[in-house]
């Protein structure tokens, strides 16, 4: 299934934080969010009814996937403007290398959607926020410094300061981020940076990868955390999320089957691994269509290494011949159109230029690879076929 141009797809996710009771259309499903839409008037459930992401994605795992990515969108008005949250990414031990003092995220960057929105809500209400707005937007140049293990922020508006930044001579550390801003006011981009770098609000990329196929799993009638929670080493009383990493993924547990990357045997719901220097696996992400006949694969993922606009969740494509399907995901002919860029400008640059470069690097100790989770393969199947007659 073809997906829909970028600008149609946060038309959609406007609508679905507009009316957010919508559930899947004629389904009406109260999936893990618990929605029904059953007491919507007319003209909101025709609303809702067009931005059901079974609308564009059918009822199967796609709709679902769309679904639970969706779940990390949150429209809100700040100092007037009609601002898109995003999830943004939040991995521990990242950036702590220079300081004694270290930090968490919260739920340690495996918090699920709901638990995250409720948090995030309580620091965009607090006056320390709205105080960061009113600086935003008070018509001067200035520097904001982020103060990571303090969870606080100052403003410079020293020449000299803003000098060097424009100059691209980069004064921020790993844990104390300068960002450039021009006084005219709060953007998307702002907002991610203050529920970074003070809120410490975010999932990791293993994070959101399972908060996907969790949800997956559960329209599906399977928990996963339970189905997994032996192989994950789950200790009583902890949540599974906390487990589910990376590691995991790319071990040799007999609950992850290997797949071939191929690409006419990708299926929605596999997770994309991608290696790093020292052998392991530092990155997931997870496929969420496979369009054999048009030559695209659309994945999903949180990463901060993407444009400024994109970091945290965000979608991301493989474009392909449609005549060879037979092609590895590694082959070089591909183009992966996700590019990779420094978490805040200035800082030092990923060393992959793109998502591709990042799946082929290592070949050595084994390149990127594929991965499928056993307890969704009943799962998946049952999906694909709908509902019963």
């Amino acid at each position: 299934m073809k997906p829909p141009a970028a600008g149609m797809v946060f038309f959609f996710l406007f609508l679905a934080f507009a009316f957010p009771h919508g559930g899947l259309g004629a389904q009406d499903r109260a999936g893990p969010a618990g929605r029904s839409g059953s007491s919507q008037d007319p003209e909101a459930a025709s609303l809702a009814a067009f931005a059901d992401p079974a609308r564009i994605w059918g009822p199967g795992p796609e709709g679902i996937i769309e679904e639970a990515y969706r779940l990390c969108f949150r429209t809100r008005i700040l100092d007037g403007k009609v601002i898109t949250i995003r999830m943004p990414f939040a991995q521990n031990n990242e950036r702590d290398k220079l300081v004694d003092q270290g930090w968490e995220f919260l739920g340690g960057g495996k918090g699920d959607p709901e638990f995250l929105w409720q948090a995030i809500e309580t620091i965009i209400s607090s006056s320390d926020f709205q105080a960061y707005i009113r600086t935003l937007g008070d018509g001067r140049e200035q520097v904001i410094i982020f103060d990571i293990p303090g969870q606080s922020w100052t403003s410079s508006r020293d020449l000299f300061d803003i000098a060097r930044m424009k100059a691209g001579a980069y004064r921020g550390l790993p844990h104390r981020p300068f960002v450039l801003a021009s006084g005219r006011g709060i953007e998307e981009t702002d907002v991610y940076n203050y529920l970074y770098c003070v809120g410490l609000a975010g999932m990791d990329c293993s994070g959101f990868v399972w908060h996907v196929l969790s949800y997956l799993a559960q329209a599906g009638g399977v928990d996963l955390g339970r189905s997994l929670s032996r192989a994950l080493g789950v200790r009583d009383g902890n949540t599974p999320s906390r487990y589910a990493g990376t590691a995991f993924y790319n071990s040799k547990s007999p609950q992850i089957i290997a797949v071939d990357d191929k690409l006419s045997l990708l299926r929605p719901g596999d997770i994309i691994l991608f290696r790093g220097y020292d052998g392991e696996m530092s990155h997931s992400a997870v496929i969420q269509s496979v369009d054999l006949g048009t030559g695209i694969i659309r994945y999903l993922q949180c990463t901060d290494e993407a444009p400024l606009a994109e970091r945290g969740v965000h979608e991301s494509f493989v474009y392909f011949d449609p005549a060879n399907p037979r092609l590895s995901l590694a082959d070089p002919s591909l183009n992966w159109t996700q590019k990779r860029y420094a978490p805040f400008p200035g800082e030092k640059e990923s060393p992959f230029s793109d998502d591709g470069e990042r799946y082929r690097a290592f070949p050595e100790l084994g390149g990127g690879r594929v991965v499928r989770l056993r307890p969704l393969v009943p799962v998946l199947e049952r999906l694909n076929r709908g509902p019963a007659n």
